[in-house]
């Protein structure tokens, strides 16, 4: 990792050597011409130093602060992943598609990551749409009895549902339950358990999901 480092040293050493050389030599006109060109390289390597330098300093901030870690699950802006690697320079990512994100460090500071697992529980939203004739109450019941009843969501926190949503077709049920150390596998695999029995329940009981009108 410190490769372009050592060049760059090497480049002004061999820069410095040139220079005294040539003021021996009593190349005075040409010095002042390499000064010339040095201060214009110069100026462009600052310039090339600015993406390198805010993601060293964005690295710095990853490793005292610690919003995330080696295998946390992490979203930010449209993409998430699985941290395989930090870098003072670059974050290495695993997507749930198995691509390796290389990602400079400063765009995980410069923006909101989530980090959706926390103290080894994952939260999940799910907002079911019945109809506006059906029993509100008897859908809730159906909502937390699937919950209840399914082997890897959490009896604690208890599962809850909140009606969140009066839609033009369709009132809006939000039920939020818990499952432990998911993985993004994990999290998949149960939510649409859940939702498929919740489904069932409902076509069972004669409850509607609307299709919007």
């Amino acid at each position: 990792p410190n490769v372009p480092l050592r060049k760059l040293v090497w480049m002004i050493y061999f820069f410095v050597g040139v220079t005294i050389s040539f003021g021996v030599a009593g190349y005075d006109d040409f010095l002042r011409s390499l000064a010339t060109i040095a201060a214009a390289a110069t100026l462009a390597i600052g310039f090339a130093m600015q993406d390198v330098l805010k993601n060293f300093v964005a690295g710095v901030f990853i490793f005292t602060e610690k919003p995330f870690k080696i295998d946390d699950w992490i979203e930010w802006d449209d993409n998430s992943g699985v941290v395989e690697d930090i870098s003072l320079r670059v974050t290495r990512v695993r997507t749930f598609d198995n691509e390796l994100l290389t990602v400079p460090n400063s765009q995980l500071t410069d923006n909101v990551v989530k980090n959706p697992v926390d103290a080894e529980k994952l939260r999940i939203k799910f907002v079911f749409g019945i109809g506006y004739d059906d029993d509100v109450e008897k859908a809730t019941e159906i909502i937390l009895d699937e919950a209840r009843s399914h082997e890897e969501i959490m009896d604690s926190p208890e599962p809850s549902v909140r009606l969140t949503e009066l839609g033009d077709s369709s009132v809006g049920l939000q039920s939020r339950i818990w499952i432990r150390n998911p993985s993004r596998g994990d999290f998949v695999k149960t939510r649409g358990e859940y939702v498929k029995r919740v489904k069932q329940r409902f076509d069972a009981e004669g409850i509607d999901i609307p299709y919007p009108h």
